[in-house]
């Protein structure tokens, strides 16, 4: 009989490397040659169940924290020329997607930027080209948009309210004024609160409310306030991320924080957020969503943007088939960002993809197990293998092995020829460790050589 393999001796990794919300990242995104054209790439597809994405770059300001694809404010008319670069994309889209079977949305969403920092008008529109260009049936499907407290206006949330949403999401980060500061970020705790009372009036079934835990300054103390006064409006979901200092944001110019003194702070803070939510009736869905127990889901799960079949429109969006991911350029850099929406505005012609990277199997089979273990009801054995014929423990044993020496994998749900691929809390907890060393090594390598602009 075989001895077992020894396990590998466990070290110490940070905590926070990279938080995963797409494999692979937009970093490792590339000009793509030749440019293919779009009715080629979704042809032979399954189209039955898309999902669209819109992506509303604009924000009244710019966080501290942000690194998103976002520019301050809009020059006159800049929104409405936006406005009519989607709807020429989705027409250019909409055509590529062709008549060769069904074509379907199982849901959608509105992300940015800000989408609200459109005004109510400008949001009918926006639904128009979704419904009436693209074929998305808004009331019918789940429809999720992103919010600020000073965008949360009573006639946006009319506008959305009617046009069918069902989940709205406001980035609060914090309700300690001081605190939010220190984020950069300007806001008031009166007018959060006015805000999140407006939402409740437009009676949009889902409301998430998000919060940053390691800011400068917060305390436990602190951080239980603002998890307390997020509950008392009764959320049916709570979104909790840990404060990342990137390249190129106003954080980055101020300050730097590499230390692992902060590393612990934000680790003791997320294991308090994450038990006083447990212990007030939520269940964690991944590291950083919580549902509260009961409340419907009106969309997808944090995986949703990992999707096969996403149709993205406007110049931050990205767009998956199942063998290509593609989108626009891509710059964190304000003066980088508003030459791509210029750019963007100016483009007549949609119909070929720009920049993104190939999946091919080893990449697919990555991200499947990324976008799956990363949740917290963990990835069924049998799916995995159903789809690729072949076993996550012999396609990644040396990763697994290593995940299960530090105590991450749940011995419970099954190891090797189990039926559960599934993290333990303190897996959980290192998410943002455990994705990243799931990359390959070309999507690493791409990663390092991009040039940050």
């Amino acid at each position: 009989m075989t001895a077992p393999a020894a396990l590998p001796t466990p070290t110490r990794v940070r905590p926070y490397q990279s938080y995963v919300y797409a494999y692979p990242h937009k970093t490792a995104y590339r000009p793509l040659a030749g440019r293919p054209a779009l009715g080629d790439l979704w042809r032979g597809e399954r189209k039955d169940a898309l999902s669209l994405y819109v992506h509303i770059p604009f924000c009244e300001v710019r966080c501290g924290f942000c690194n998103l694809f976002t520019r301050i404010g809009a020059p006159d008319g800049l929104t409405g020329r936006y406005l009519d670069a989607l709807d020429r994309q989705a027409a250019a889209v909409r055509e590529a997607l062709g008549d060769d079977g069904p074509v379907r949305f199982a849901g959608a969403a509105f992300g940015g930027g800000t989408p609200t920092f459109l005004t109510a008008d400008e949001l009918d529109r926006l639904c128009d080209i979704a419904e009436h260009r693209m074929g998305a049936d808004l009331r019918a499907v789940p429809l999720s948009v992103e919010a600020s407290p000073a965008t949360a206006t009573a006639d946006r949330l009319a506008v959305l309210a009617e046009r069918g949403t069902t989940r709205l999401s406001i980035g609060v980060q914090s309700f300690v004024d001081e605190e939010a500061r220190a984020a950069v970020r300007p806001q008031r705790r009166a007018d959060v609160d006015a805000a999140l009372g407006r939402i409740r009036e437009a009676r949009i079934p889902v409301l998430n409310i998000d919060l940053i835990y390691g800011i400068d300054g917060q305390t436990a103390a602190t951080w239980r306030a603002s998890l307390d006064a997020a509950l008392a409006w009764q959320p049916e979901e709570l979104y909790l991320y840990p404060l990342y200092v990137r390249p190129l944001t106003g954080l980055a110019r101020r300050t730097a924080h590499t230390d692992r003194a902060w590393d612990e702070q934000r680790l003791n803070l997320y294991r308090q957020g994450r038990d006083h939510l447990l212990a007030h009736g939520y269940e964690q869905v991944s590291m950083r969503m919580f549902r509260r127990t009961g409340a419907a889901p009106q969309g997808p799960d944090d995986h949703a943007c990992q999707t096969d079949g996403m149709i993205g429109l406007g110049c931050g969006a990205r767009s998956y088939t199942s063998a290509l991911h593609y989108s626009f350029d891509y710059a964190v850099d304000m003066g980088q960002i508003r030459a791509i929406i210029d750019d963007y505005t100016g483009t007549e012609e949609f119909g070929r993809a720009v920049h993104g990277r190939y999946v091919d199997g080893d990449e697919a089979r990555r991200r499947h197990l990324l976008q799956s273990v990363l949740q917290a009801r963990g990835m069924p054995v049998a799916d995995y293998r159903a789809r690729f014929g072949t076993d996550p423990f012999e396609d990644f044993p040396g990763e697994l092995a290593a995940f299960a020496a530090r105590g991450w994998l749940d011995a419970r749900a099954g190891g090797p020829g189990g039926g559960l691929l599934r993290l333990t809390p303190e897996g959980l907890a290192h998410s943002d460790a455990l994705g990243p060393e799931l990359f390959s090594p070309a999507v690493r390598a791409a990663m390092a050589a991009y040039d940050p602009k």
